[in-house]
């Protein structure tokens, strides 16, 4: 009887510990800039001559380069494109969306034209997230041509931070919810059905969640059903760190990067 009674209590003293147990997943987790890499996909093509920009983006933008909106369609989160000629070595680039703005970069040649720096903010919640970049130079662009034309690929990152790179995950049970500051967010079922992906407050697109393992877990994002990108977080062994695998469908990039736990 004892014995029963030692193994009874040793019993309903682990059950709150198993029900306090928290997935390795929750918290906030705040990129750390200088892990980004990319690979795969095509370089970025920039044509800027006669007054007109092209890009080979997704799908591509063919707007003149006189600094004003000019409606673009098939792009995710914006619908206006504005592109202005600094000078011979430079451009500003910016979206918006009915009107506001989303999205601006400034990309700045090297004078050997090796290189080129690309500054970003991404207009998000109450601050705009940055970013500072250095693109390798793949080829030249046309002659005659202002010295940001030409095919870049993304060499590494300066800088960055802001609230659309810093996400909050909570599970519980078989429930996950993604937040961040800049009102993205979505709770759905592990393995379940697809629900609303809300970026900054409002649903675009679809998102479903499962895990691949026991500290792997793998975001599915889709538009009109078909999939347009994964991201596959994995949580390292102390716990400290979160590597992120994001593959993109439309360019075929696949970005990495690490964040640290907050």
């Amino acid at each position: 009887m004892k014995r029963l009674l030692i193994a009874g209590l040793a019993l309903a003293l682990l059950v709150p510990v198993c029900a306090l147990a928290q997935s390795a997943f929750n918290g906030t987790w705040k990129l750390d800039p200088t892990t980004v890499h990319q690979s795969g996909g095509e370089a970025m093509v920039i044509s800027l001559k006669g007054g007109m920009y092209h890009c080979n983006c997704h799908p591509p933008i063919a707007v003149k380069a006189d600094g004003l909106d000019h409606p673009v369609k098939g792009h995710d989160g914006f619908n206006t494109v504005a592109v202005q000629v600094i000078n011979d070595h430079s451009i500003k680039r910016t979206e918006k969306q009915s009107g506001k703005v989303v999205f601006d970069s400034t990309i700045t040649a090297a004078p050997d034209g090796k290189t080129a720096t690309e500054e970003f903010n991404i207009y998000a919640g109450s601050t705009p997230s940055t970013g500072k970049g250095v693109l390798k130079r793949v080829a030249k662009g046309a002659p005659g041509s202002n010295a940001v034309a030409g095919s870049w690929r993304l060499d590494h990152v300066i800088s960055g931070g802001g609230a659309v790179f810093d996400p909050t995950y909570k599970i519980e049970g078989d429930t996950v919810t993604s937040t961040d500051a800049a009102g993205n967010s979505y709770t759905a079922k592990l393995g379940g059905k697809a629900v609303p992906n809300m970026v900054n407050g409002k649903a675009d697109g679809t998102v479903s969640v499962k895990m691949l393992g026991k500290d792997t877990l793998r975001e599915t994002y889709a538009k009109d059903g078909k999939v347009t990108s994964t991201t596959t977080m994995t949580i390292s062994q102390d716990g400290k760190t979160m590597k992120m695998v994001d593959h993109n469908m439309k360019s075929g990039v696949t970005t990495t990067m690490i964040h640290d736990k907050v």
